[in-house]
């Protein structure tokens, strides 16, 4: 047989081209036939030539394929999770939506972890903190919802009390909740295998975040310290002297902590707003056994608005809004193969150019794309009439040209915002919109909007389908 074999050298497994393996099979065929053998691939030798040196190569393809997963760079799949096990971790298989919602009711109610709650979209939250009601008649709990994924949680939605515990009266989250996502991809988890390498590590920091990433349902953490004999603030956060400092989205709060405090060095103390008890889990101990209290930081939830400007024309889709909005959710929780939106970030508006032009052509007509915090700019009672937007009254902030005009009805035509002043000039009067439309007197939220934003280390960004606007020019 003359057939080419594979090799293995400097850059690993080389199969021969199948042209060659073809020419080489017939040859040998026509050794064996005595010479003189027609080489046309339409005569039977030709065919069975053919078919052989396909056999062939296909048996190369797979042992080059499989020679590839042994790297975990390049692997996926069951050979991903087999490398994976080396490092006892395994793939996450979806992580849900958190939303943190305010619980209210009598002074003294208990609610309890595993609580549900319902959202106007029929999708079930479960508490992941026991909360007892304050004297001030309400609590903030986190709430995760029963199915992974990205699903939307828009702020006001999670408002059904689902499981009757008696003297909790109503449930409502202020801010929309920080995006689940979908099973992990092959990016995602040699990342966080990677990460999880420092669990092992003498560095505090790189141990503690290894550990709490590797907590089911957690979707992002952020960990630093204070080494000072005072307190000082590190991304916009004030961080107690010799404090260790560790904010976490998602995953069960006892978890979170005992993940804490398995890494954590002795005499290091905590600046959080969670406190959790943890027990030693040595079994060189005997009940009453050690207790230690553990704090960490829950983030406040920013909710975003994007407004993406697109240059109008025939070709752009009637569902055109859907599709952007679709595309920078995924984008947002990192469902698009790129990075997730996370705690104490630089939010880059240039980060969804990419996931957007991809939609198409019409697409690719992209005259700008602006972030900025939803309620950031004003909070407003008014209406609109024409192009003029009336403001009667103003609960916070200074409304200004270029914010953009978010409301939770859907009155609010996507894609408006504010082109000039009439007779206000921050405050109430009348200023004109780029959008004629009828909206009757709601509260509007004013956005700045901007390039860039900077989130602090307490600070976990969200988006939803709701606050996403398209506007054609």
């Amino acid at each position: 047989m003359t057939v080419p074999t594979p090799t293995f050298g400097p850059n690993g497994f080389v199969a021969p081209p199948e042209a060659d393996i073809l020419d080489a099979i017939q040859a040998d065929i026509n050794v064996a036939l005595g010479g003189n053998v027609n080489p046309g691939l339409t005569t039977p030798q030709g065919q069975l030539a053919s078919s052989m040196a396909a056999i062939v190569g296909d048996a190369n393809a797979t042992f080059l394929w499989y020679t590839s997963q042994v790297d975990p760079a390049l692997n996926s799949g069951r050979m991903q999770d087999a490398i994976g096990r080396i490092y006892f971790i395994q793939r996450i298989p979806g992580a849900p939506t958190v939303a943190q919602a305010t619980c209210s009711g009598l002074t003294g109610t208990v609610i309890p972890v595993g609580a549900l709650a319902q959202a106007s979209d029929g999708n079930l939250y479960v508490c992941q903190l026991q909360g007892t009601i304050p004297a001030a008649g309400n609590i903030v709990l986190p709430f995760a919802c029963t199915t992974n994924g990205p699903i939307a949680c828009p702020a006001g939605t999670l408002n059904i009390v689902y499981q009757a515990i008696f003297g909790w009266d109503s449930i409502a989250n202020a801010a929309d909740g920080v995006l689940g996502r979908n099973v992990e991809s092959p990016s995602e988890f040699e990342a966080r295998r990677s990460q999880s390498t420092a669990i092992n590590s003498t560095g505090q920091l790189p141990a503690i975040l290894g550990a709490v990433l590797q907590v089911s349902g957690v979707l992002d953490a952020y960990v630093t310290e204070n080494d000072a004999a005072t307190p000082a603030t590190i991304g916009g956060v004030t961080i107690g002297a010799n404090s260790l400092y560790v904010c976490v989205v998602g995953g069960s709060s006892q978890d979170v902590a005992n993940a804490i405090w398995s890494r954590k060095a002795p005499g290091c103390g905590y600046t959080g707003n969670t406190s959790v008890v943890v027990y030693d889990p040595s079994p060189a101990y005997v009940p009453p056994v050690p207790s230690y209290t553990v704090l960490y930081q829950i983030p406040t939830d920013i909710s975003y608005t994007v407004l993406v400007t697109i240059r109008d024309s025939a070709a752009v889709p009637s569902d055109a809004l859907g599709q952007i909005q679709a595309a920078i959710v995924a984008a947002f929780a990192g469902a698009d193969g790129g990075s997730r939106a996370k705690i104490g970030s630089l939010l880059l508006a240039s980060r969804y150019y990419a996931p957007i032009i991809a939609l198409g052509s019409w697409a690719q007509q992209i005259i700008s794309v602006q972030i900025g915090r939803t309620a950031v700019g004003a909070s407003v009672t008014g209406s609109i009439s024409g192009n003029t937007l009336t403001v009667s009254a103003v609960a916070s902030g200074t409304v200004a040209v270029g914010q953009a005009i978010i409301d939770q009805s859907g009155q609010i035509h996507t894609g408006t915002y504010i082109t000039a002043l009439g007779t206000g000039t921050g405050g109430t009067g009348t200023y004109t919109v780029n959008i004629s439309q009828t909206v009757s007197s709601e509260v509007l939220f004013m956005a700045n909007l901007s390039d860039s934003d900077q989130l602090d280390i307490d600070e976990a960004p969200v988006v939803s389908d709701n606050t996403i606007s398209l506007a054609l020019v």
